[in-house]
């Protein structure tokens, strides 16, 4: 999947084990995901190590992207794994195969 110009992105983070999931929406996921790796902001990622991108999916309208994330967000943990299996079942981190130069 090649990020779009001028498209929003929902997308999965987790960390180095599986054991946290992370759902965020967001215009650049290029630049959030880099955010998130560097941890630029303290919280909720930062504190758990959270920076594997390992789901996502694009949206021209960002109306679309915000209600797929918060439905998304009131899934199970369960509904999530099941997600991310679907398109990436060995759960690699997405990040180095669409960013990493």
């Amino acid at each position: 999947m090649e990020p779009l110009e001028d498209s929003y992105c929902i997308y999965i983070l987790t960390n180095k084990y599986h054991t946290v999931l992370y759902t965020g929406v967001t215009s650049d996921l290029y630049f959030r995901v880099l955010e998130h790796r560097e941890k630029v902001y303290p919280g909720f990622t930062a504190k758990y190590n959270v920076h594997k991108l390992v789901y996502y999916e694009q949206f021209g309208d960002i109306y679309e992207a915000i209600a797929r994330e918060k439905q998304i967000k009131a899934g199970s943990r369960q509904k999530k794994i099941d997600l991310i299996n679907s398109v990436n079942p060995t759960w690699e981190d997405l990040w180095d195969l669409q960013f990493k130069e």
